[in-house]
């Protein structure tokens, strides 16, 4: 009788911590997202978009602009929403409280979450200078017509162009040029608990800096890494350093209590002759985020960050890359891999397409680019922005930083096992 007893308590224990890891699993993708942009004119219909998002792995899903027709077909789903608000729609919301009631009203949905609402994307270089001054009264206005109670932040999305310096990280500064509109942003940011969105392109870095130890340093590949003297800290890829130029940049705002949140990173995987696609970019990103060290400034903690993109465009102008940044084609097959199908781990790193793997202490090769001495001092735009934009930066996968999440999984593992082999042992009187 007390066998069986024991045995029933085990299968209790068993099956408790079988959920408990079958939870941890599930929530540790929530950070995973990826963007959906729709310059182009093939799409799937909604209802075959929402069938691919759902057997991934994907958590969120970046909206330009509200797509109603998407968004009702994610009804009852796990995908969060990160809403946008396009540049052109900022000045009546910053005009009129009653225009940005009428916008959320109309665009917010009930049926799946949002959790957060970007009022713009790079709209503080984008060129138009009467948006800086708007960009605070529209965020302003559409906090207050939110519902009661609502837990959707409100933000903007920012390119790295708004960094004066990010080299070496712990150099990271806001360009002063923008206080004027920037500061008040991150008061806002600060008092509401909204978010800093950023979208750091390693691609654009190599594109500017094209020695094998460079691609190898923006791929999450093998590489001697980058030291920065300032801070001490030993930098092995271009991801994590761009964050913590970013980090640094709010600490020195008093904004160290304000969360960064990845709205853009991607690298296409074909481009015209001389332009470097890579397939390991993105399957790399994707295993670095699962690991969940995060950088050398913030260890430990994770960083929600949208892959760009979840399909090609193609009607996007410009060179073939412009158009190659998809996971997916309109017929929803998979360009390639990067383990994000339920319960998939990523791929192996070696998959690439016009570029070659760097040897871990690949030497600087002549003619391939500048040499900088340190960190990548990168030119570039997001696709589909034609202004350049001026970023450096650079990232590490600490070896000693634990991961409270990743630690509390294998812990979970190893105690259904233990357990699991005692149930098996147990008399059976």
């Amino acid at each position: 009788m007390a066998g069986r007893r024991w045995r029933l308590d085990a299968a209790m224990i068993l099956g408790l911590l079988h959920g408990a890891f079958l939870f941890q699993l599930a929530t540790s993708q929530s950070f995973i997202g990826v963007n959906y942009g729709t310059i182009a004119d093939n799409l799937p219909p909604a209802a075959s978009t929402a069938s691919l998002l759902t057997s991934t792995s994907i958590g969120k899903l970046r909206l330009y602009e509200p797509q109603p027709d998407l968004v009702a077909a994610l009804a009852g789903s796990n995908i969060s929403i990160l809403l946008g608000v396009p540049n052109s729609d900022v000045p009546s919301l910053a005009a009129s409280p009653a225009a940005a009631a009428s916008w959320a009203a109309a665009n917010i949905p009930t049926t799946v979450s949002v959790s957060a609402i970007s009022v713009g994307n790079e709209l503080l270089n984008s060129g138009d200078p009467t948006l800086g001054p708007q960009l605070l009264p529209a965020m302003q206005n559409l906090l207050a017509a939110l519902p009661a109670g609502s837990t959707t932040k409100v933000s903007t999305v920012h390119s790295m162009a708004v960094l004066a310096s990010s080299d070496p990280p712990s150099s990271g500064a806001f360009h002063p040029d923008l206080a004027g509109g920037l500061d008040p942003v991150l008061d806002f940011l600060r008092q509401n608990g909204g978010p800093f969105m950023v979208n750091p392109y390693p691609y654009f870095a190599y594109a500017s800096d094209t020695r094998d130890e460079t691609l190898a340093f923006c791929l999450f590949q093998p590489n001697p890494g980058r030291v920065d003297a300032a801070s001490g800290l030993t930098y092995m890829n271009m991801f994590d350093a761009q964050l913590d130029a970013v980090r640094a940049a709010l600490d020195g705002k008093g904004c160290a209590g304000v969360d960064i949140v990845v709205a853009e990173t991607g690298w296409p995987y074909k481009g015209d002759a001389g332009e470097a696609g890579a397939r390991a970019y993105n399957g790399n990103l994707v295993a670095h985020l699962r690991s969940q060290v995060g950088t050398p400034r913030t260890p430990g903690k994770s960083v929600d960050t949208y892959i760009f993109a979840l399909y090609d465009e193609d009607l996007k102008p410009g060179p073939v890359s412009e158009r190659s940044f998809g996971l997916y084609q309109a017929d929803l097959t998979a360009n390639y891999d990067i383990g994000l199908a339920k319960g998939s781990a990523a791929p192996s790193t070696s998959g690439q397409i016009g570029v070659t793997a760097a040897p871990a202490q690949g030497a600087p090769q002549g003619g391939r680019g500048i040499t900088p001495a340190g960190f990548c001092v990168t030119t570039g735009s997001v696709p589909g922005n034609t202004q350049p934009q001026q970023q450096s930066s650079s990232c590490y996968v600490p070896g000693t930083a634990a991961s409270p999440r990743a630690d509390a999984g294998v812990l979970l593992l190893v105690l259904f096992g233990v357990l699991l082999g005692l149930a098996m042992v147990a008399p059976s009187r």
